[in-house]
């Protein structure tokens, strides 16, 4: 790799170039997410971003490419991970490498043509085609890991979203409030569960009303942890009543041969509230 260190030295020099170049050529217009950023400091950061990447990059000509890659890795995840990486699309973040690739590739032919004695027509392949393989090969990488953190962003997102539709509400001092709206998938009634029972020993509850009148269909899986919330408050000892059960929902249970006879279930939250007061007395 010693053969290329002149050209790695002359790349090197040239990384603040390539971000200005990069930088003013970037199609704000057409491009979305970080690229069309007015806010100064996150343009400083993105052309810091882009610059580290060249400074990493070039690192290709001097090293046995195992490790450039394992020196490379710590860039792609930090900037795969960043958050205002993860409001952009993979085309736009695409593009931008193809761009940066043809960067590199006028750079060598304008250092090959500066040192034509040196070099020759072979050597400006081989580097050529270094550049084109290894940048596919990082791009595939970046796009898996950015991919990657979105859809982790996403589920963190949609778990919050979940927390907030099933909060307890405290109506006195020992009963509590549970209006569960919304499709109820599996892992949602998880949550659903492990919410429930944090928010009610808390909140030092007795009694929980679990009122599912904006629920529109049930499975089987939803039922079960519908059981094990019931047994599970039972357990830290809250006592639970459910209200609400759309007809729907009551023939969707009966077909699939499920039964709520050991669960206190009234019609409507009204007389839920009348039925543990009957119960207090």
């Amino acid at each position: 790799m010693e053969k290329y260190r002149n050209l790695y030295n002359y790349l090197l020099n040239q990384t603040d170039r390539l971000t200005e170049e990069w930088y003013e050529t970037l199609e704000k217009d057409k491009s979305s997410g970080v690229y069309t950023s007015s806010n100064e400091k996150e343009i400083v950061n993105l052309k810091k971003q882009n610059n580290n990447f060249h400074e990493h990059f070039f690192e290709l000509f001097i090293m046995e490419e195992s490790t450039f890659l394992k020196k490379l890795e710590e860039w792609i995840i930090e900037v795969a991970s960043d958050q205002n990486h993860l409001t952009t699309p993979s085309q736009s973040i695409l593009k931008e490498f193809h761009r940066t690739r043809n960067q590199y590739v006028d750079l060598v032919e304008e250092f090959m043509n500066l040192h034509k004695d040196e070099y020759t027509q072979e050597d400006i392949k081989i580097c050529n085609k270094m550049i084109i393989d290894t940048m596919d090969k990082v791009t595939a990488w970046f796009v898996e890991e950015h991919n990657y953190y979105l859809k982790k962003r996403l589920q963190s997102h949609q778990e919050l979203i979940y927390e907030l539709s099933s909060p307890v509400i405290q109506l006195n001092e020992h009963i509590g409030l549970l209006p569960i709206v919304g499709d109820i998938d599996t892992e949602r009634a998880k949550l659903i569960l492990e919410n429930t029972l944090e928010q009610c020993v808390e909140k030092r509850l007795d009694y929980l009303f679990i009122d599912l009148s904006g629920v529109v269909a049930i499975d089987t899986m939803v039922a079960q942890q519908i059981f094990q919330l019931y047994e599970a408050l039972s357990l830290i000892g809250v006592k639970t009543t459910l209200s609400g059960i759309r007809p729907e929902i009551a023939q969707t249970t009966i077909q699939l041969g499920l039964s709520f006879d050991k669960i206190p279930v009234v019609s409507t939250l009204s007389k839920a509230l009348n039925y543990q007061t009957e119960v207090s007395k």
